[in-house]
């Protein structure tokens, strides 16, 4: 989508083969995206009240490769996470997160965890850890998204339903959380540790989950293996940028700024007229109505950022 005009609800950020994306949709359904490589700028008014999000619509999976995506009908608010009810009913990922207990999903949903997955420590700025899962077509791109700076991948399975018992038993028996939240992810890289200490980390957590996962799991379909993930360049750009500030939130008013590099949904961006770069969260836009446009920042100001 060039240089779109109009009112759209954004999605968040993916990324692609193209890279980092802000997705949008019009209100009509017609969809796009906003890119976020460096040196682009990207400005935007938020349309939406105050602490108001809608809901994202609902998808139909018919396989690995094949999903189709609705729009929420009656543009409702969001109730549980960005989907109001009749459209959490109808989602088809609803499942994804305990069919490995229940066994139940659509056929589309049990034929796309067919497909070979990986199980992945990943540690951020700040040093938080997790472990988490990717499809093997998401195996790249599912790190990238994450905003991690440093990550192995500890096993693979046979299959969607197989990483999800091995990502339980992980949390369960190393301890290791599942999320990490957005604001602790921008926090981190405003205040990062070095990148040896955040691989000395990373390599620790990953080596104890491969030794629990050799010793204690009677379970087949899954293999360990020991293989770093490659960050994208820009997470070393930022992490070693010193002086960067968390910028205000967005989720209201009007904003532009240039991207020097993204790190997940987290944008290092440059405002006219400021001394310092700045830390966006842009995870924060999902859910909102924005208006994309030649809008600019008012420069925070840093002492205040402070306390």
């Amino acid at each position: 989508m060039d240089n779109p005009s109009g009112i759209f609800l954004c999605s968040g950020v993916t990324w692609g083969d193209d890279g980092p994306e802000l997705s949008l949709t019009g209100r009509t359904g017609t969809g796009g995206s906003l890119p976020l490589e460096s040196e682009a700028r990207l400005g935007f008014r938020i349309i939406s009240s105050l602490g108001k999000r809608y809901c994202l619509g609902h998808s139909k999976v018919f396989g690995p490769t094949s999903r189709e995506h609705f729009t929420c009908p009656d543009h409702n608010i969001a109730e549980r996470g960005y989907q109001c009810g009749p459209c959490f009913a109808q989602d088809d990922f609803r499942f994804m997160h305990d069919i490995h207990r229940s066994g139940i999903a659509p056929d589309g949903l049990k034929k796309y965890l067919d497909q070979r997955h990986w199980l992945y420590v990943a540690t951020f700025g700040n040093g938080a850890t997790k472990v988490g899962t990717a499809s093997d077509l998401r195996k790249w791109f599912r790190l990238a998204e994450q905003g991690a700076v440093v990550a192995r991948y500890v096993a693979h399975a046979r299959d969607g339903r197989i990483v999800r018992v091995l990502e339980d038993a992980v949390t369960a028996d190393a301890g290791l959380q599942q999320a990490v939240r957005s604001t602790a992810k921008v926090a981190g890289l405003a205040s990062p540790r070095s990148l040896v200490d955040l691989d000395a980390v990373n390599c620790d957590a990953a080596a104890t989950v491969r030794a629990m996962l050799t010793s204690s799991m009677g379970l087949d379909g899954f293999e360990v293996v020991d293989e770093q993930w490659e960050a994208p360049p820009a997470v070393g750009y930022v992490v070693e940028s010193a002086g960067l500030q968390a910028y205000p939130t967005v989720d209201a008013g009007d904003h532009g700024f240039l991207i020097q590099a993204m790190v997940g949904a987290t944008a290092m961006v440059r405002l006219d007229g400021a001394e310092t770069d700045f830390l966006v969260d842009l995870s924060a836009l999902k859910g909102l109505l924005i208006e994309p446009g030649d809008f600019r920042s008012t420069v925070p100001n840093v002492q205040e950022l402070l306390f």
